[in-house]
């Protein structure tokens, strides 16, 4: 137990250096003055737009799917597969910015909207500010910020902002519209057609670096009603967009912007006004603290059970000489002859441990690099880009232990053992993927993939998934299978009648709660950061809550079966399985619990979306929980069996 305090501790420490760790190999942008620039420094900042969302809709949609103004000579940087899966799509805008130089209210473009049933974009651009949709805005791969007011004078710092707002029929204002007493008129829409852009830049004067290097991008949104052609006023009414319009409507996009220097923010830190800007620091502490006392009174419960009640019943049964005296034996001792008699339907399972053993190492190993920085939000896409390629490479530990087990549990269609483990798992998450995918099609929506990055998919696991995990199949069926340190009885002995509490199903349901308990504060921020479009960056915090649910689906499932096992009842493969993964149904629960209390999300795509995606996460949650609690389990089994006399 001293030992996982110590780990705890040290991950502890950890944790502060790994949030403050800035991503390696990504190289500082220097800019100068027009008329100044050099080779690595130049005056043009560019702004690129990234797809609009919504924590109203499951569905977003690229930039040019709203009449916006657009580049003429749009350029779409190059998107990594994280990227493409998630929905991003970053393109160039018009934009555009010369280093140090202010401008006051310029002129972007000139729209006319009129009420077109073939083309209405404008009735598209009312219904995405009735569901609150958000603009984001890039500028030198950093997000532009809309900082504003919250709760105790805090400033709250967003990496979106809204397209506008609306006030209802019965005079309600919803939204952004809180911002400007103007934003009164019943059954109306407000269009922040302008933005106020404040960049902020660090000097490299004093540092020995040319130019200056951009710290900060905020902007605050705004709505102008401009008339006339000649010179833009940013003053006077909001652009106002009727419920109903009759004729035209000429909407003018502006901006202005305004250069600061700043050279207490170092460019290493420049995100860290955002992150700071998340109350969530005191909140994942006390989810650490609540996860530690969990594990300290499950490791007190299984070290006493290793200790007191196991050494006792080990130097009892070792003392047992005569016949008499055998047969008056009780407890785990009695079905050493059934112990490691295979399991029904052992093919599912070790399919099932395959797949489970092949999520556990990406996701360590994921959130490893993440820990390092290597992962951080400043690199876009790269957390699931390093998931689905470390997936793909790791068919051959899945094969292989999917073949050992299934060749321990004395099975010998090893075909079906290597097609299944290499297609059942992943089948079912691209079947539900692919129909997810129909509906964003039909939706026209951005987060819809391409049809090409599916077929690259099919090749990624076909062509590297598959082959891997038939060449782990192969060294798994060449080793002989686990030697047990007891011998199984040809005649089954007959399982004693149960209490309602050593019966298998209560079991595997307490076994799921404590695990779940360690996790759910963690779970929260997971699921805003995925639902509510927040930056999640704690991966110091979440390694050590994966560390942490690792100890307690072990000790659970340990418990448990060491219960089982006194009560005679042998049957433990399956049930050390399931009572850690029984944890995956309360993440499913509690991901029901969040979508009708915390989510506002409408409209019946929207809503199958989220229930798709939940069940994609809550498959591999399964099969994670599940096999980490069988091996814990394992282990236990032929520990305690391999120390005592058997005759």
């Amino acid at each position: 137990m001293g030992s996982w305090l110590l780990a705890a501790f040290g991950l502890l420490l950890c944790t502060g250096w790994c949030s403050a760790f800035y991503l390696p190999g990504l190289a500082p942008v220097s800019f100068c003055e027009e008329g100044k620039e050099k080779d690595n420094c130049k005056s043009l900042i560019e702004l690129f737009v990234n797809r609009l969302d919504s924590v109203e809709s499951v569905l977003p949609y690229e930039y040019d799917a709203f009449d916006f103004c657009k580049d003429k000579d749009e350029k779409h940087p190059s998107e990594n597969l994280g990227q493409v899966l998630f929905g991003e799509r970053i393109a160039s805008s018009p934009y555009k910015f010369k280093f140090n130089k202010n401008e006051t209210c310029k002129e972007v473009c000139r729209k006319q909207y009129e009420d077109n049933p073939k083309n209405n974009y404008l009735d598209f651009i009312k219904k995405a500010i009735q569901l609150n949709y958000q603009h984001h805005w890039i500028i030198d791969n950093m997000p532009v910020t809309w900082c504003y007011d919250v709760e105790d004078s805090q400033k709250y710092c967003s990496p979106g902002f809204p397209i506008g707002c609306t006030v209802t029929s019965d005079g309600r204002v919803k939204d952004a519209c809180v911002i400007n007493n103007e934003f009164n008129k019943k059954d109306t829409f407000y269009l922040f057609n302008h933005v106020d852009i404040i960049i902020t830049y660090h000097s490299g004067k004093e540092e020995n670096w040319d130019g200056a290097r951009l710290v900060t991008a905020r902007l605050e949104p705004k709505s102008y009603k401009h008339t006339g052609d000649k010179e833009l006023k940013c003053e006077g009414h909001p652009m106002e967009i009727p419920k109903e319009l009759t004729g035209k409507l000429e909407v003018v996009y502006t901006y202005s912007v305004l250069f600061q220097e700043n050279n207490t923010i170092k460019w290493a830190s420049r995100w860290d006004y955002i992150l700071e800007s998340m109350p969530h620091t005191n909140i994942q502490w006390f989810s650490i603290m609540n996860s530690l006392v969990i594990v300290l009174f499950l490791s007190g419960m299984v070290a006493m059970i290793m200790l007191r009640t196991l050494h006792k019943d080990i130097a009892r049964y070792n003392q047992i000489d005569s016949s008499e005296d055998a047969q008056e034996e009780f407890g785990w001792k009695l079905v050493h002859g059934d112990i490691f008699r295979p399991p029904k339907k052992g093919m599912l399972l070790s399919v099932f441990l395959g797949q489970g053993t092949q999520i556990f190492i990406m996701t360590f190993i994921t959130l490893f690099l993440a820990c390092l920085g290597f992962l951080s939000p400043a690199n876009r896409g790269a957390l699931m880009t390093c998931s689905v390629v470390l997936w793909v490479l790791l068919g051959t530990p899945a094969g292989y232990v999917s073949a050992r087990m299934y060749k321990t549990f004395g099975g010998e269609r090893w075909k079906s053992n290597v097609l299944l483990t290499a297609l059942l798992c992943p089948g079912i998450i691209f079947a539900d993927f692919f129909i997810m995918n129909v509906i964003l099609w039909a939706k026209h929506s951005s987060a819809a993939i391409p049809f090409g990055t599916l077929v690259a998919i099919l090749a990624m696991w076909f062509g590297i998934s598959v082959p891997l995990t038939f060449l782990g199949a192969y060294f798994g069926f060449k080793e002989r299978a686990i030697e047990h340190p007891v011998r199984t009885n040809q005649i089954p002995r007959q399982i004693p009648t149960q209490s309602f509490f050593t019966k298998p199903f209560p079991g595997i349901i307490m076994g799921g709660i404590l695990p779940f308990g360690c996790i759910f504060i963690q779970l929260f921020f997971i699921l805003n950061s995925i639902w509510s479009h927040q930056m999640y960056y704690m991966f110091g915090f979440l390694f050590l809550v994966f560390i942490i649910l690792l100890i307690t689906c072990s000790e659970a499932t340990i418990l448990l079966c060491y219960f089982h096992l006194c009560a005679e009842d042998y049957h433990w493969w399956w049930r050390s399985f399931l009572t850690s993964g029984f944890t995956a149904v309360y993440l499913f629960i509690y991901a029901i619990h969040y979508f009708y209390s915390k989510l506002q999300i409408t409209g019946t795509a929207s809503t199958i979306l989220y229930f798709g995606y939940t069940t994609i996460m809550v498959l591999i949650f399964f099969l994670f929980t599940g096999t980490i609690g069988f091996f814990a389990c394992y282990w236990f089994v032929r520990k305690i069996y391999s120390v005592v006399k058997v005759d």
